[in-house]
């Protein structure tokens, strides 16, 4: 395979492996190289059976075809926008898979893939894209929090959900993910500062997808988002964000460090958005045709399905039958979404709170009477 030189630092990412790879990548871990060659890191080992192998390609094809469906019916007007995850499938399936039964995610509106992994149902995320609801899934009982549109406001969510697991003495650990455009509000930079002093387990997982929207990370950063970290008092990783198996190891012995007591780590997953940032971009606009062709070669999904092929993990009926599967997922999507009911309009007042107050039962109350003031109208 020949690729395409890139203008990034020119380092091999994993000195002295001896395994091709594409040299456009800096400085990272990476445990699957871009050419499916599997390569070892000496400081995140990672023990991986056959079938977890083959789950993790299954989620990764999976949620890509969830993602495509849903585009699509974006652009057929069944969605009123999309934030598209194409290119992020490992860095998402990675991070999702190494979180813990009690762990919390707090995730931003792109974290599809975490969403699967936590076992969100794609319907309950369909119906906040569409305008039925905020979202249809119980975020104590899955380990993940409502999407945050609000940019960076998860990252205080997580640090503040950190501390009080802190206060209760419980196992576990928050993970907040954030883009690399968030790296420069406020909010987050205070979320990093409160975690540091009182060494709260959470881990703040940032996916570099090299754009906040239209603007590059050239003019975002002058240095690794990863080396921030240090200016905060803990630790910062950068690892291959299209490698499901590097995300997997980093992001379980962040988490880990967390539990025990060690405090927050920052992880700087290095990916790339090969979508548009949301339906209503146009990424033409901003980055060249090639750029896009070059990091196609780094495909997070053909990686993993040339090692399962090579090493004869998987044969060609397993993947198939994933392609089978994901064919039903998208016709499960696309028929669930078309007959999704339009929520009642006394929705709105039924979880406001955990109990109904005298004000929204009065609310609730005015509005049925307007309504009502209204021929053959909908309640």
């Amino acid at each position: 395979m020949t690729a395409v030189p890139d203008v990034r630092e020119m380092v091999d990412p994993v000195p002295g492996a001896g395994a091709p790879h594409l040299p456009a990548q800096p400085d990272l871990v990476q445990l699957l190289t871009p050419e499916g060659e599997r390569v070892e890191h000496p400081d995140y080992a990672l023990e991986i059976g056959d079938d977890e192998l083959r789950a993790l390609y299954r989620d990764l094809a999976l949620v890509r075809r969830w993602d495509v469906e849903a585009t699509a019916l974006q652009r057929q007007g069944e969605l009123g926008i999309w934030a598209s995850l194409l290119g992020q499938e490992a860095a998402q399936i990675g991070a999702g898979r190494a979180l813990g039964a009690d762990d919390m995610a707090f995730p931003t509106y792109r974290e599809h893939g975490v969403a699967w992994a936590r076992g969100v149902d794609p319907l309950h995320v369909i119906s906040l894209f569409r305008g039925n609801d905020l979202g249809g899934w119980d975020p104590v009982q899955l380990g993940f929090n409502l999407y945050t549109v609000v940019i960076g406001a998860q990252c205080l969510h997580a640090t503040g959900y950190a501390m009080g697991i802190q206060r209760d003495g419980a196992d576990a650990a928050a993970l907040a993910f954030l883009g690399d455009g968030a790296t420069s509000q406020g909010e987050v930079n205070e979320a990093l500062i409160w975690a540091s002093t009182f060494d709260a387990p959470v881990v703040f997982f940032c996916q570099n997808n090299q754009y906040a929207i239209s603007v590059p990370i050239e003019r975002q950063s002058k240095v690794p988002l990863f080396q921030r970290a240090a200016g905060f008092g803990f630790p910062g990783v950068r690892v291959d964000g299209n490698d499901v198996l590097a995300v997997l190891a980093v992001t379980r012995a962040a988490l880990a460090r967390a539990r025990e007591g060690s405090g927050p780590t920052f992880i700087e997953a290095f990916t790339y958005r090969m979508g548009a940032h949301t339906t209503s971009d146009d990424p033409t606009r901003y980055r060249l045709a090639g750029e896009l062709e070059e990091w196609k070669l780094r495909d997070p999904i053909a990686r993993v399905k040339a090692y399962l092929s090579r090493s004869g993990k998987a044969d060609a009926a397993f993947f198939d039958a994933v392609d089978a599967e994901g064919d039903e997922l998208a016709v499960r999507i696309r028929k669930g979404t078309l007959e999704m009911p339009d929520p009642a309009g006394t929705e709105m007042f039924d979880h406001v709170y955990a109990e109904q107050t005298e004000e929204i039962a009065a609310q609730r109350a005015d509005f049925l009477s307007y309504h009502a003031g209204f021929e053959g109208a909908e309640q």
